[in-house]
């Protein structure tokens, strides 16, 4: 029997923070933002909303779908809340930091809130802690993020991650010059999604032989990215696409001589979720979660009539807490109510959760175990219960 009250209900896929998952969340953030900070990483504050125009414009499109929409009562115009931060870090470089020194290193946190969950995120507000590398082309600066990732997970306490590397523009880059329908090209993106290589050759007649045949080495081009990477250089490309290999090569020769113990693995083909990535992608997993831990990429910036190339990374702290592990409760000890502001300093700075006795009818180690204290201070001396 349910006796929670209606008006204590939540909608669908939010929820409250409660101890001691709060506090570690918490923590969590502050660790992940103090690496950031180590690598160069300015914090920013983007607001919770903003005009649709401008929130939903450029790379924001892609989570038009996604986000709640309400009109302002001030100006009239229609708002929307963030599903996501990385356009809204894009328009602060873009106007407000225009003329800031390029490559920019900015870096945020805060909550998002979706119109629907997915099928792996049920939860329809999550956090948010992220970093976008603004104003440089370079592969290094993919590297740099991928490895400022690597050391901020660490940093939490999560291990045995892996480095999913995956180029969501490779299939445009074969297939741009060439006029597909909206009926191919749905049943391309699902034969790619299933890796049915003979769902491809079967579409052969509508994206020519040479391109069927890409696509399909393409999809044997899976796995660990030492294997991998020599799978892709082997297939016949050419223009962008060419191009593309080689900047994934340069990405995984990066990782590997700064972390020769990383794990990295390839996915060429994948694009969900990398809806406006332009260049190498990533998500970052571990054994230890049962979803992404964070993803991100290379992407263009394209505020009003400024573009720039641009590396970004979101880590979704609700996968992290999951996957965090559980870290012991402090010794909390409860003290009388006389006991002096100086005599409770002494032992919170000493690293004891403090807690006062409010109701002196009830005898100390009784209350003690009803607050969940483990020791009580009586007649100045700490004992435990």
């Amino acid at each position: 029997m349910n006796d929670t009250p209606d008006n204590a209900l939540l909608p669908a896929g939010m929820q409250d923070g409660l101890p001691p998952e709060a506090a570690m969340e918490a923590d969590a953030v502050a660790s992940l933002m103090t690496t950031f900070s180590s690598w160069g990483y300015q914090r920013v504050k983007p607001p919770l909303m903003e005009f649709e125009t401008s929130l939903l414009g450029g790379i924001g499109k892609a989570l038009s779908s996604e986000a709640f929409r309400l009109q302002d009562p001030v100006s009239r115009r229609m708002m929307a809340l963030r599903p996501d931060q990385t356009p809204q870090v894009a328009r602060i470089a873009g106007s407000r930091m225009s003329h800031s020194p390029r490559p920019l290193r900015l870096a945020y946190s805060g909550e998002i809130v979706r119109v629907q969950g997915s099928q792996i995120r049920s939860e329809r507000q999550f956090g948010q802690v992220g970093a976008e590398l603004i104003g440089s082309g370079t592969w290094q600066a993919d590297v740099e993020v991928v490895l400022m990732a690597l050391d901020a997970l660490k940093a939490t306490g999560i291990n045995d991650i892996t480095v999913d590397l995956g180029l969501p523009s490779l299939v445009p880059a074969i297939i741009k010059d060439i006029n597909l329908d909206e009926k191919t090209t749905s049943a391309l993106r699902t034969a790619l999604n299933r890796k049915d290589a003979s769902e491809i050759t079967a579409l052969e007649k509508n994206i020519t032989k040479d391109a069927a045949k890409a696509l399909t080495d393409i999809l044997g081009a899976v796995g660990p990215a030492a294997t991998a990477i020599k799978k892709l250089k082997s297939i016949k490309l050419d223009g962008d696409a060419k191009e593309l290999v080689e900047s994934l090569s340069r990405v995984v020769d990066g990782i590997s001589s700064a972390r020769p113990d990383a794990s990295i693995t390839i996915d060429p083909v994948e694009n969900r979720g990398f809806e406006y990535h332009s260049g190498v992608a990533f998500a970052f997993f571990s054994i230890h979660s049962r979803g992404e831990l964070g993803r991100g990429g290379r992407y263009q910036t394209n505020f009003g009539k400024t573009v720039e190339q641009a590396t970004g990374l979101t880590l979704f702290m609700d996968t992290i807490l999951k996957t965090l592990p559980a870290r012991p409760a402090k010794d909390a000890i409860l003290m009388p109510s006389e006991t002096s502001d100086p005599d409770a300093k002494k032992l919170r700075d000493e690293g004891w959760v403090a807690i006062k006795q409010l109701d002196d009818k009830a005898s100390p180690e009784a209350e003690a175990k009803r607050l969940g204290c483990s020791h009580v201070l009586k007649n100045g001396k700490v004992s435990k219960i």
